[in-house]
C-alpha cells in the first residue's frame, strides 16, 4: 500500500470514528429534545386542559347549587349565565383535547368523561329547569341527588384522566434521563474507541513507514564505496513513494555496476593496448639497420616467439614469381636442425599453403595427441596450440609465420600478431627493395665502363634515331588517319547491329506469327481426323477411319515440328527459361519403364534400366528440360533399333572424365546417363553431323525412319543449358551409345543467366505442347457402352455453346465434334457479333472465344462481357493459336475462366467444359 494510501486511510479512520460518534450524540440529543418537548408541550398541555375542565365543572356545580338553594331571581339568572358559559367552555376544552390526545388509553379516559359530562349535562338542565319554574322542593331534592352522584362520577374521572397524564409525564421523564444516561456512556466509550483506533492507525502507519526506511538504509549503509562492482539491492516490499526510492536506489546502482564495468574493461583495453604497442615499437625498433632479410627474419622470429609465448617457431619469405613461386624457411625459432617442419611450400599446399592462398589467418586448437614438435632436452611435447598467419604487402602475400605453443593463444597475442605483421610486410618489402638496390648499384658500376665503351657507339646510332623518330612521326599520322577509318567503321558496325537486333525480333515475331497460321488449320485437321477416327463414332468403314487415323499421326508430327523448331529458335536467341528445382532421381527407372515398355512390347525388343546405388536420389536442375532430352533419346533409340535391346545406365559420374568434355566448376555433383541401343549405328564421319539441325545419319535414313533431324539438336542445346553435355559413341551396324552428362545445381547455372525469360514472340510457343515431360505413349483404352450409359456419360446434352472465331474451318471443326456431344451451337466471327448474341437474350452456357480477331479481339470482348453483372458468373474459355508468353495470365485477366492453346485436343477441350458445365 502506498504512503499516501496509508495517510489517508489513517485519517479516514479517525475523521469516520468522529463522524460516527458525531451522528450518535445528535441522534441521542434529538430523542432527549423530542421527549423534553412532548413533556413540556404535550403532556403538560393535556394536564393543564384537564385541570382547567375541572375547575370550570367545580365552578358551575358551585353556581347551580347558589341557584337551587340561596339566590335571589337577579342572582339565579347570572348564575345561569355562569354555568352556560362554564358548559360552552368544558366542550371546548375537551374538543380541543381530543384533538391532542395520542393514546388508546386516554381517549377511553377522555370519551367516558364526555359521556358523564353529558349525561350530568342533562340533569344540570332539568334542576335549571326547575328552578326557573318554581317546582316543588321534593322534585328538585331527588334532581339534585342525581346530580351530585353524576357530579362525583365526572370528578373521578377527570381525575383519573389527570392521573394518567401525569404518569406517562412521569414515564417520558424517565426515559430522557435514560437516554442522557446512555448518551454519557456511549460518548465516553466512542471517545476510548477513538482514542484506540486513532493510536494504532498512527502506530501501523509510523512503523510500517520507518521499516522500510529502516530497510533503505541499512542497505546503503553496507554498500562498500571501495568495489562498485557488485552493489547491494533494496527489497521492494510496496509500491508506494518509499518504494519507487528503492526502485531508484536500484536503477542506480545497476547504472552504476554498468558504469563500473565499462571503467574496468576500457581500462584492462588500455591497459591490452599498452602492452601491444609497446611490444610492436620494440619489434619495429629492432628492424632499424637491417639490410638482409635472412637477418631480419631470424631477429624477428627470435623476438617474437617469446612475446607470443610460443615454443616454436618458423618464418617462410616468398621466393619467385607465377609457376615458379615457393615459400622458403629463413629462420625458426627452437627448430630441430634440418627435420623441423617443412623447408619449401607452394600455394595450397598443405594448411600453411592454403591460408597463404586465402590470405587469411588460422588457429589450430584441437591438435591430435601424436602430433609432437615441441623439444626438449627430455624428449618431445605435443603443443596445445598452432598459428598459422600471412604476411601482407599490398594484398600480395609476401612471408608466412607458423608459431606453436603449449598453451592457447590468447585474444590479445592473435591481435598483437596481426599488428605485428602488418608493419613486416612493409619491412620485408623495404630490406628487399634495398638489396635489390645494392645489387643494381653494383651491376651500374660494372655497367657504367660498358656505357662509356658504348657512348660513342650511342652518339653515332642517336642519328639513326633522329632519322627513324621522322619515320615513325610519318607513320603516326597514318596511324591517326586509319584510327578514323576504324572509328567509322565502328560506327557502321554499331548501326548494323541495330539492324541485326531488329532482323531478330522480326524473326522472333514472324516465328509466333507462323506458329499462329500453322496451328489454324491444324487445329481443325487434328479435331476432325480424331472424330473420323473414333470407331465407336465414325459411320466410315474401317479403311476410310485409318485414312483418318494417318491424317491425324501427321497432324500432330506436323505440330512436334513446329514444337521442335520454335525450342530451336529460343536456344538460338538465348532465351529459353531454365528453371532450376529439386527433383527425385530415385523415380527415374519408374517413370521410364511406365512412358517406353510399351514401345519395347511392340517392337519385341528389351528395355533394361540399371540405377547404381551410389546416385544422389535428390538432384538440382530443370526437370523439364531433363526429361525432354531423356525422352529424344530413347525415342531415337527405339526408333533406330529394330532387334536386341535398349539400355539405359545411370550412375554417379567421375569428374575429372567429365572435365574433358566441359567445365564442371560449381557443381554439387555430377551424374551420367547412357541410352545403349544395338540398332543401325552411326559412322563415324557423321557422329558431329548428328548433333546439327535438320541433319541425320544420311537421306535413307531420313527416307526409311522419317523425322526431321531436331531431336539430337535439340537435347544437345537443352544440355547445354542445364550445365552438362551429350556425346555420342557408336559403329555402323552395331548400336549406339549416347552419353548424357547433367550436373546437380542447388543454386542455378549463374551462366545461363537469370532466369532465361523466353521472349514475348516465341517463349510460350509450346506452353501445352511441348511441356518436355514424359506423356503415356499406349493407345487408350476403348470402352463400349450403351446408349443408356453414354447419355448418363455425356454432362453436355441440351447445353448451348457460342463459339467466337472468326476462321470458318474451327468453327465448322467445333460445331461438328461439339454437336456430336448434344450441344447447341451458336457461332460468331468477332466480338462485335458475339455481344449482340448476348444481347438477345439467348441462353448460352459456356462461350469458346478466340483471342486473334479482327476488328474487336477476344481480350475487349470478355473484358465487356465481365463489365456486365448479368453475365459475371458466365464461363468464357479462350482459345489462342499464337501462343504468346504471358497470354494465359493475360486472358484470365480480361475475364476468362479458363485458357486452352491450339490446335486443341478434343479430349482436352471437352474435358475443360465438363468441369465448367458440372460446376
Amino acid at each position: 500500500m502506498g504512503f499516501k494510501k496509508k495517510q489517508m486511510l489513517g485519517f479516514g479512520l479517525i475523521l469516520l470514528f468522529l463522524a460516527i460518534l458525531l451522528s450518535f450524540m445528535m441522534v441521542t440529543l434529538n430523542n432527549l429534545k423530542s421527549s423534553m418537548t412532548e413533556i413540556v408541550e404535550n403532556r403538560y398541555e393535556k394536564v393543564s386542559a384537564s385541570m382547567e375542565i375541572r375547575q370550570l365543572f367545580s365552578r358551575s356545580d358551585r353556581e347551580i347549587l347558589f341557584a337551587a338553594n340561596d339566590a335571589n331571581k337577579e342572582e339565579r339568572a347570572e348564575s345561569l349565565e355562569i354555568i352556560n358559559e362554564n358548559h360552552s367552555l368544558i366542550e371546548s376544552k375537551i374538543a380541543g383535547l381530543s384533538g391532542t390526545l395520542n393514546k388508546i388509553k386516554a381517549k377511553q379516559l377522555l370519551k367516558e368523561f364526555e359521556t358523564q359530562y353529558a349525561s350530568y349535562s342533562i340533569t344540570e338542565a332539568e334542576i335549571i329547569q326547575n328552578v326557573k319554574s318554581g317546582n316543588s322542593s321534593g322534585n328538585l331534592s331527588s334532581l339534585m341527588d342525581d346530580q351530585r352522584e353524576k357530579r362525583t362520577k365526572v370528578i373521578s374521572t377527570m381525575d383519573d384522566f389527570k392521573d394518567y397524564q401525569e404518569g406517562v409525564m412521569k414515564d417520558t421523564l424517565s426515559n430522557s434521563k435514560q437516554t442522557y444516561e446512555d448518551m454519557i456512556g456511549f460518548v465516553i466509550f466512542a471517545v476510548i474507541l477513538s482514542i484506540l483506533v486513532i493510536s494504532v492507525t498512527v502506530v501501523w502507519m509510523i512503523r510500517s513507514t520507518s521499516k522500510d526506511l529502516q530497510s533503505i538504509t541499512k542497505v546503503i549503509k553496507n554498500i562498500d564505496f571501495k568495489n562498485l562492482s557488485v552493489i547491494p539491492r533494496v527489497p521492494v516490499r510496496t509500491t508506494d513513494e518509499i518504494g519507487d526510492i528503492a526502485k531508484s536506489f536500484n536503477d542506480m546502482a545497476e547504472s552504476l555496476e554498468i558504469y563500473n564495468q565499462k571503467e574496468k574493461d576500457f581500462t584492462e583495453k588500455i591497459s591490452e593496448q599498452n602492452w601491444i604497442q609497446t611490444r610492436v615499437a620494440d619489434i619495429a625498433t629492432m628492424y632499424q639497420r637491417i639490410v638482409d632479410v635472412e637477418v631480419l627474419a631470424d631477429r624477428f622470429i627470435t623476438r617474437l616467439a617469446p612475446m607470443m609465448g610460443a615454443s616454436i617457431g618458423a618464418l617462410y619469405v616468398k621466393r619467385g614469381e607465377g609457376v615458379d613461386m615457393r615459400f622458403v624457411k629463413l629462420a625458426s625459432f627452437a627448430g630441430d636442425g634440418e627435420d623441423s617442419g617443412r623447408r619449401v611450400f607452394r600455394l595450397g599446399e598443405g594448411l600453411i599453403g592454403q591460408c597463404a592462398l586465402e590470405k587469411k589467418s588460422k588457429v589450430i586448437d584441437d591438435i591430435p595427441e601424436d602430433f609432437q614438435l615441441v623439444t626438449t632436452g627430455l624428449g618431445e611435447v605435443n603443443p596445445k596450440s598452432i598459428v598459422i598467419a600471412p604476411v601482407v604487402f599490398e594484398d600480395e602475400v609476401v612471408a608466412m609465420v607458423e608459431l606453436a605453443s603449449l598453451e592457447t593463444f590468447t585474444k590479445l597475442q592473435k591481435t598483437f600478431l596481426n599488428q605485428v605483421l602488418d608493419t613486416l610486410g612493409i619491412t620485408i618489402n623495404n630490406v628487399e627493395g634495398r638489396m635489390e638496390i645494392e645489387r643494381l648499384l653494383k651491376e651500374s658500376q660494372a655497367q657504367t665502363e660498358e656505357l662509356q665503351a658504348q657512348s660513342e657507339e650511342l652518339q653515332t646510332q642517336a642519328e639513326e634515331l633522329r632519322m627513324i623518330n621522322e619515320q615513325l612521326e610519318e607513320r603516326n599520322r597514318e596511324t591517326e588517319e586509319k584510327s578514323k577509318e576504324l572509328q567509322v567503321a565502328k560506327l557502321n558496325l554499331e548501326k548494323q547491329a541495330e539492324e541485326l537486333k531488329l532482323s531478330s525480333k522480326y524473326k522472333s515475331e514472324f516465328m509466333a506469327n507462323m506458329s499462329h497460321e500453322l496451328r489454324t488449320p491444324l487445329n481443325s485437321i487434328l479435331i476432325l481426323s480424331e472424330m473420323l477416327s473414333d470407331p465407336n463414332d465414325s459411320k466410315l468403314n474401317e479403311e476410310q477411319q485409318e485414312f483418318a487415323r494417318v491424317i491425324n499421326s501427321s497432324g500432330q508430327d506436323l505440330l512436334t515440328l513446329i514444337n521442335d523448331i520454335l525450342d530451336l529458335s529460343k536456344v538460338e536467341v538465348g532465351k529459353l527459361e531454365v528453371v532450376f528445382d529439386e527433383m527425385n532421381l530415385s523415380e527415374l527407372p519408374e517413370l521410364l519403364h511406365r512412358n517406353f515398355d510399351h514401345v519395347a512390347k511392340k517392337k519385341n525388343i528389351d528395355f533394361i534400366i540399371e540405377k547404381s546405388k551410389n546416385v544422389p536420389d535428390i538432384f538440382f536442375t530443370d526437370e523439364q528440360r531433363f526429361q525432354q532430352i531423356l525422352k529424344n533419346l530413347l525415342s531415337n533409340a527405339f526408333k533406330f533399333t529394330e532387334k536386341g535391346s535398349v539400355s539405359v545406365q545411370i550412375k554417379k559420374a567421375d569428374e575429372e572424365n567429365v572435365a574433358q568434355w566441359i567445365q564442371t566448376k560449381g557443381a554439387s555433383n555430377w551424374v551420367e546417363i547412357k541410352v545403349t541401343d544395338t540398332g543401325i549405328g552411326i559412322s563415324k564421319e557423321k557422329q558431329k553431323l548428328i548433333f546439327e539441325a535438320f541433319q541425320q545419319g544420311d537421306g535413307a535414313t531420313m527416307r526409311k525412319y522419317g523425322g526431321t533431324g531436331l531431336g539430337l539438336s535439340i537435347c544437345r542445346e537443352f544440355a547445354k543449358l542445364l550445365g552438362g553435355w551429350v556425346i555420342v559413341d557408336s559403329e555402323e551396324g552395331q548400336g549406339s551409345t549416347f552419353t548424357f552428362f547433367i550436373p546437380s545445381m542447388p543454386e542455378g547455372f549463374k551462366n545461363v543467366g537469370e532466369a532465361i525469360a523466353a521472349s514475348p514472340e516465341v517463349a510460350a510457343a509450346n506452353h501445352d505442347d511441348s511441356a518436355a515431360t514424359f506423356v503415356d505413349q499406349g493407345e487408350p483404352d476403348v470402352v463400349i457402352m450403351d446408349e443408356e450409359d453414354r447419355k448418363k456419360a455425356k454432362p453436355f446434352c441440351n447445353k448451348t455453346v457460342l463459339v467466337v472465331d472468326d476462321d470458318h474451318r474451327n468453327i465448322f471443326a467445333l460445331k461438328n465434334a461439339l454437336k456430336h456431344e448434344g450441344m447447341e451451337i451458336l457461332t460468331a466471327e468477332n466480338g462485335y457479333e458475339c455481344l449482340e448474341l448476348l444481347e438477345k437474350g439467348n441462353d448460352i452456357d459456356v462461350i469458346l472465344m478466340d483471342i486473334m480477331m479482327p476488328g474487336m479481339d477476344g481480350y475487349e470482348t470478355m473484358t465487356r462481357i465481365r463489365e456486365q453483372s448479368k453475365f459475371e458468373d458466365l464461363p468464357i474459355i479462350a482459345l489462342t493459336a499464337k501462343a504468346m508468353k504471358g497470354d494465359r495470365e493475360k486472358c484470365l485477366k480480361a475475364g476468362a475462366s479458363d485458357y486452352v492453346s491450339k490446335p486443341l485436343k478434343l479430349d482436352q477441350l471437352l474435358s475443360v467444359l465438363r468441369v465448367w458445365l458440372t460446376n
